[in-house]
């Protein structure tokens, strides 16, 4: 018998065990992301609500679609847009940025004039996270005329616009640092803040799909923020996106992930750091065979 359930004033068809496994495989294939079954709703929502906008009868159909040329090539990015956005804010760990702040404080001191501190958000969604890192290396790097380069990657088209555009609601200041506020934010309209030109001229923003890592040309990165992102990912490709972003830091930079992502990783290449508020590594500045690691 089929079934179906009402969502707001629309209604959405029952996803049974056979199209949820079907949906499910396709999201993990392409995107590398493992959607539990605690979230087959949400699933079910966004892939109905989809298919009614684009007249689609059943889920078969809408899947058919999707798997079907350029067009499906289209749709699909539109689809990924809506199952992969989450929810993020403005220096959302505390502790974490803190860590950071210590880091990039210390490494403004050691700076040569000519180098420029590299930071990367991986999974950076609508920019607050990104931005928070610039508003860090700004404190720090700007006042003795000292470079920075901030880099956000995330797979969906949509944050990634809303971060180049860097306009926010009022509400998300609420989060930032009191000695943030003044020099990092502007008005931008009524009821909206926007990020000053100076951070923004910093930040760059770009879409990478994580499990084509390995081909993005990020390298030499002394901060690479990669937080609430793993958590979505299976255990053994977690390992690989660490293994990649290993590689991507350079000699003594720290590579920072959420609480408990991955409590036992090892790299040859990483020293863990030792604390209960952060999870981080440090990249060493001798390799596994006790040679100098170039800058």
């Amino acid at each position: 018998m089929s079934h179906q359930y009402r969502s707001g004033l629309t209604t959405v068809p029952e996803l049974d065990d056979v199209q949820f496994g079907r949906w499910q495989n396709l999201l993990e294939e392409r995107t590398g992301m493992c959607l539990p079954s605690q979230r087959r709703s949400f699933l079910q929502t966004s892939l109905g609500l989809r298919m009614q906008e684009v007249g689609c009868q059943s889920y078969q159909e809408y899947y058919d679609r999707v798997l079907n040329g350029p067009t499906g090539a289209i749709e699909w990015s539109t689809l990924v847009d809506r199952l992969t956005v989450q929810e993020t804010r403005f220096f959302r760990d505390p502790d974490a940025y803190a860590f950071v702040d210590q880091y990039i404080q210390q490494k403004a001191a050691e700076m040569d004039a000519d180098e420029t501190l590299e930071c990367w958000s991986v999974g950076c969604s609508s920019g607050e996270e990104a931005y928070s890192l610039s508003m860090v290396a700004d404190r720090y790097l700007t006042p003795f005329n000292k470079r920075y380069a901030i880099t956000g990657t995330d797979i969906s088209t949509i944050v990634l616009r809303k971060a180049r555009a860097g306009r926010y609601q009022p509400r998300a200041l609420d989060w930032v640092p009191q000695e943030y506020l003044a020099r990092s934010f502007k008005t931008s309209g009524i009821n909206e803040i926007e990020i000053s030109d100076h951070l923004r001229k910093r930040c760059c923003f770009s879409q990478v799909n994580i499990l084509n890592l390995s081909a993005c040309p990020l390298n030499s990165q002394h901060v690479i923020y990669c937080q609430n992102v793993l958590i979505y990912f299976r255990r053994w490709r977690r390992r690989e996106i660490l293994n990649v972003l290993a590689e991507r830091l350079a000699p003594g930079g720290i590579l920072v992930i959420g609480l408990g992502e991955m409590v036992d990783f090892q790299h040859p290449l990483l020293e863990p750091v030792r604390s209960s508020q952060v999870s981080a590594f440090v990249r060493k500045k001798t390799n596994p065979t006790g040679e100098t690691t170039r800058r």
